[in-house]
C-alpha cells in the first residue's frame, strides 16, 4: 500500500498535451473521464483541487489558430478565449455529478505578497468546506511575466506551489508520459521506468530532459521542479499517465503507478 490511499486533500494538475487535441481543440472523451474520475474521488471524502493548464491551447484552437500565439498580446487574447471556454466546460461536466465547481485565477505577485498569500489560502480553505472543487490556473491575460517565463513560468510549478499553500497531503500531475525513466522514453526504446524517488538530486535532474508539446510549456524538467517544491514542502508527489484517467483510481488503491516521489518524513 502507497502513501497515496490515505491523502485527504489532494492537488491534481493536468496538462494541455492531455486535455487536447494535436488540433488544439478539447479532447472531449478524456475531459469527461477526467471529471468522472475526479468527482467520484471527492464523493469518496478527498478534497480535490484541480489545477488545469490548457487555456492557451483552447484559446488557440477555438480562435482557428494552427498553434500557440509566439507574441505576448497573441497568447494573451487565446488566453483570455481559452479560459472562459475550458470552464464553462469544467461547470456542465462536473454539475453531471452534482458538483459545484470555483476558478481561482492566480498570478505570482498575488502568492509572494504574505498578506494576498494568506487570503488566497483561507479563500481555498472556505471553498474546501464549502464542498467546492477549485478549479486553478495562472491568469495568462494579464500575466505577462508569466509568458515571458519570468513568474510561475508553468502550470507543474504552479501545482506544487498550490499544494504547499492549501498544506496538501499529496500532489499528482497528470502527464503525457508514464512517469520519469531513466533517460527519454520517446528516443530510446529501452528506457526504464523509475517507479519511486525519495530525494531530488543530481541525477534525477540530468535524467530530466525534454522541453513538452507544441501546445504546452512543461516537460520532465518542470515537473523535477515541482518536485523539488514538493519535496521542501514535505507533500508526496506523483506523475502519472493522464492518457487514461481512471490512472487516479489505481494510485489512490494503493497500486504501483506512474513515479511516486515520496517526501512526506512520517512515510520514511
Amino acid at each position: 500500500m502507497n502513501s497515496f490511499v490515505n491523502a485527504k486533500r489532494v492537488v491534481i494538475k493536468v496538462g494541455t498535451s492531455t486535455l487536447t487535441y494535436e488540433t488544439g481543440l478539447v479532447n472531449i472523451r478524456r475531459m469527461e473521464k477526467m471529471v468522472k474520475v475526479l468527482s467520484d474521488l471527492a464523493n469518496s471524502g478527498r478534497q480535490i483541487i484541480f489545477v488545469t493548464s490548457g487555456a492557451i491551447g483552447v484559446g488557440a484552437g477555438k480562435l482557428g489558430l494552427r498553434e500557440r500565439p509566439n507574441d505576448t498580446p497573441g497568447r494573451q487574447a487565446a488566453a483570455a478565449v481559452g479560459q472562459s471556454e475550458l470552464m464553462h466546460l469544467y461547470d456542465n461536466q462536473f454539475l453531471i455529478y452534482n458538483h459545484v465547481v470555483a476558478q481561482v485565477l492566480l498570478t505570482k505577485d498575488v502568492v509572494d505578497d504574505a498578506f494576498r498569500r494568506r487570503n488566497v489560502v483561507n479563500t481555498f480553505n472556505r471553498l474546501l468546506s464549502l464542498g467546492a472543487i477549485p478549479i486553478i490556473n495562472e491568469n495568462d491575460t494579464v500575466a505577462v511575466d508569466e509568458l515571458e517565463g519570468d513568474k510561475f513560468g508553468d502550470n507543474d510549478t504552479l501545482s506544487a506551489i498550490v499544494a504547499e499553500l492549501v498544506d496538501a497531503d499529496a500532489l499528482v500531475i497528470m502527464s503525457d508520459i508514464e512517469g520519469l525513466f531513466d533517460s527519454n522514453p520517446r528516443a530510446n526504446s529501452d528506457a526504464k521506468l523509475i517507479p519511486v524517488v525519495t530525494h531530488i538530486d543530481d541525477y534525477i535532474e540530468s535524467i530530466a530532459s525534454g522541453t513538452g508539446s507544441n501546445r504546452g510549456t512543461g516537460g520532465m524538467t518542470t515537473k523535477i521542479s515541482a518536485a523539488r517544491i514538493a519535496e521542501a514542502a514535505g507533500i508526496d508527489m506523483a506523475i502519472v499517465s493522464g492518457e487514461n484517467p481512471e490512472n487516479l483510481y489505481r494510485l489512490f488503491d494503493g497500486d504501483a503507478v506512474g513515479t511516486a516521489f515520496l517526501f512526506n518524513r512520517s512515510h520514511t
